[in-house]
């Protein structure tokens, strides 16, 4: 009589795939890899679905329908999509419009951060472009879910915070499903809960900003969420001088001065939502603005790679 297999101990299993444009990597700790790669196809699904929402690259997504109605009329979207919104705007608020997911009126027109582009845009065509960046052109009515966006050629984008929204709801969604440890990493932002299967805290490897493939430092986390947001993802350099992919949407030119935000947090959404603010507003505000927010730490490197942290925090 054969013995019947004894459930093994619980392991790590893994698989990296590309969707919303990055490179994701879905992690769970579960007892063998049938129940890993069914879960993990259930967050992919999630992601998907997200994805579809989101996208500015399908001309029949959420996103490209509120845009083309933009000045013309509000459009009517499923509570999700207003729902996170209705939370980017008040992140612009408090970061004071540092964050701002209208700014893809700018986009692609004024910056393309490919190898064509040879010069800045000079401040004058720069400053007639910012104006259409506005969160507060974004016409919220919550009781016939529709999104309208005031001025005619206003885009809102979700690029600062959809990857981060997206890790969330696909790690809710395992946390739902029994899945009680695991990692979700999109590029860089990722939400890790649970523990290791030796029952230790996930380490996290802070990126150095000169080699983006080695950490500069290390730190120990479960439950929450790290993003960063760093001069070495896009950038061109033109002069001589690196000019990193983050605009400041006051002045449509981008941020000088700082190499790399990394926020922990305690959701993927928030953390991915806030680095790039931070990183506009600067080191001392961004610092202070953090210290205000409970559960919200921050490491910055500025250009001569000297180390910042917000208060309450330890790095290995």
């Amino acid at each position: 009589m054969k013995a019947e297999n004894k459930p093994s101990k619980n392991q790590k299993y893994s698989q990296t795939l590309k969707l919303m444009g990055n490179s994701f990597t879905i992690t769970v700790v579960c007892p063998n890899k049938q129940l890993a790669d069914k879960n993990i196809d259930i967050a992919v699904g999630e992601i998907r679905r997200i994805e579809k929402l989101l996208t500015t690259y399908k001309d029949d997504s959420q996103t490209s329908l509120i845009n083309a109605n933009a000045g013309i009329k509000p459009v009517r979207v499923e509570l999700e999509v207003f729902n996170l919104i209705e939370r980017s705007m008040g992140i612009s608020r408090i970061t004071q419009g540092a964050f701002d997911i209208t700014y893809g009126g700018i986009d692609k027109s004024l910056w393309n951060f490919d190898k064509t582009m040879t010069r800045l845009p000079d401040a004058q065509t720069a400053l007639k472009m910012v104006h259409l960046i506005n969160y507060r052109n974004i016409i919220l009515d919550r009781e016939n879910t529709t999104i309208f966006l005031k001025e005619k050629g206003m885009r809102i984008g979700f690029g600062g915070i959809g990857k981060g929204y997206a890790a969330e709801m696909a790690k809710q969604i395992l946390v739902k499903n029994g899945m009680q440890s695991g990692i979700i990493n999109a590029s860089g932002d990722l939400s890790a809960w649970g523990f290791q299967p030796n029952g230790s805290k996930w380490t996290i490897g802070v990126a150095s900003p000169d080699t983006p493939n080695a950490a500069f430092s290390y730190m120990e986390i479960s439950n929450k969420a790290v993003a960063t947001s760093g001069n070495y993802e896009k950038f061109v350099i033109i002069g001589g001088k690196k000019y990193s992919h983050t605009i400041d949407p006051k002045t449509g030119l981008p941020i000088t001065g700082i190499k790399s935000v990394t926020i922990i947090a305690p959701n993927a959404e928030f953390a991915d939502a806030m680095a790039t603010p931070i990183a506009v507003m600067g080191i001392k505000a961004g610092l202070f603005l953090i210290d205000q927010i409970p559960d919200l730490y921050c490491i910055i490197i500025d250009d001569s790679n000297k180390i910042y942290t917000s208060k309450n925090i330890n790095l290995k």
